[in-house]
């Protein structure tokens, strides 16, 4: 049967290059570090490194080895934290994806909250507008604007958000106001490059999609603000990019008689993962600091 010390010196050794580092990393002599690695080749009976002067080399044998051996190590680590988490204390990495604009806008005061609750949790985040597979991409959570329709998560609800559809004072003055669905496919639209039928409003009988002109397509929606506001065009967005510029007039709501179709921001998950007590922990704290209504909704 594997040891738990052989698996960790082999993904130590892998990770730090040589004996000697894995050896500094596990606070272990050379010699005993070089041990466990052979106790585990011969258990399993086959060369799991080459070892030379200078390096170590993943055989064909290890390289099959060591994403297991990584999860195992990661699953441990895991369950000590939910011990903790059983007596109160929430402890461990958590790693978070989350969308660049919402991040930059609205993550950095809740996390500090979060963080200043939860001293002892170790948390990650990068923040990427494009699809980030929460189920596989190397995340224990992922912030979402919108559905969540992935039978291999769980979605918990952070807060609602309105969308508004915006425009400079001076587009407006230049362009004219449209009025109606039919006027607005006439205008010049700020699109969010991630979605084709992104403009849509709520009818009698479904939904109406309205596909203006396209003045610029792109991925991020302060990039799509900040057009707005150059008077490029309109832009349909959350609430939580424009209700500071709506307040001050930067930025004009534009009534076309019909509600643009709302979204919800969600922390999505895997199911049964091993953090999930720290994942339901940042779920409410950020809830808290968001608010219900959120504070960009509040006004």
């Amino acid at each position: 049967m594997m040891k738990l010390d052989g698996i960790a010196a082999f993904v130590a050794a892998v990770d730090e290059g040589s004996i000697s580092a894995a050896s500094r990393r596990l606070g272990l002599a050379k010699s005993v570090v070089s041990e466990r690695l052979a106790e585990l080749e011969r258990l399993l009976g086959v060369t799991l490194l080459q070892r030379s002067t200078r390096r170590l080399t993943l055989t064909s044998a290890g390289q099959s080895l060591l994403p297991r051996a990584q999860r195992i190590l990661r699953e441990v680590e895991e369950a000590a934290h939910e011990l903790d988490a059983s007596s109160g204390k929430l402890a461990g990495p958590l790693r978070i994806s989350a969308p660049v604009g919402f991040g930059i806008l609205h993550l950095g005061p809740a996390i500090a909250r979060f963080l200043t609750d939860h001293p002892d949790i170790e948390l990650s985040l990068e923040l990427d507008d494009s699809f980030v597979d929460a189920a596989t991409g190397g995340f224990d959570a992922v912030l979402r604007h919108g559905p969540v329709r992935d039978s291999r998560l769980i979605a918990r609800r952070l807060a609602n958000s309105r969308r508004l559809l915006v425009a400079a004072p001076a587009y407006l003055a230049a362009h004219g106001t449209p009025c109606s669905l039919a006027e607005l496919e006439r205008h010049r639209g700020v699109l969010y490059a991630n979605r084709l039928n992104d403009w849509r409003f709520a009818a009698e009988d479904g939904w109406v999609v309205v596909r203006p002109k396209p003045a610029l397509r792109v991925n991020n929606g302060i990039f799509m603000r900040d057009a707005a506001l150059a008077g490029l065009g309109l832009a349909l967005l959350p609430t939580f990019f424009v209700h500071e510029e709506v307040r001050s007039g930067a930025l004009v709501e534009v009534d076309v008689g019909s509600t643009a179709e709302g979204a919800e921001l969600f922390l999505a998950y895997p199911r049964d993962h091993g953090a999930a007590a720290r994942i339901r922990a940042f779920s409410e704290s950020l809830r808290r600091s968001f608010g219900d209504p959120p504070y960009w909704d509040a006004a």
